[in-house]
């Protein structure tokens, strides 16, 4: 079963991950993309907590992708500092593991 990754970034709109999302499934950097629409956002930054209304974007991808998919989030994303955050998956359906290692191939 191929390594597959689940990826996980916080946007700054709804918009901002949409247009995100078709670009990497576009260009085959992962084969699905799900937005989250609305989020309540809470953290720390430059020494003060701040609250905000976010997207979020979760991707489908392989291990062996996972430099170009992230490059690629940085190079787009409105943030200075995106929360990118590459989880492995420890397991999945055989059949979807499959798909998604045709649809974004095994270029490192």
């Amino acid at each position: 079963m191929p390594e597959l990754v689940w990826v996980y970034v916080t946007c700054g709109d709804e918009d901002e991950a949409r247009k995100l999302a078709r670009e990497l499934v576009e260009e085959r950097l992962a084969a699905c993309a799900n937005v989250i629409p609305q989020l309540f956002s809470t953290y720390w930054w430059e020494g003060k907590r701040e609250e905000a209304r976010e997207a979020a974007l979760i991707l489908k991808s392989t291990a062996a992708r996972v430099d170009k998919l992230v490059a690629a989030i940085k190079a787009r994303h409105s943030y200075s500092t995106p929360a990118i955050l590459v989880l492995p998956v420890l397991a999945a359906d055989p059949d979807f593991a499959r798909w998604v290692e045709e649809t974004v191939g095994d270029e490192a």
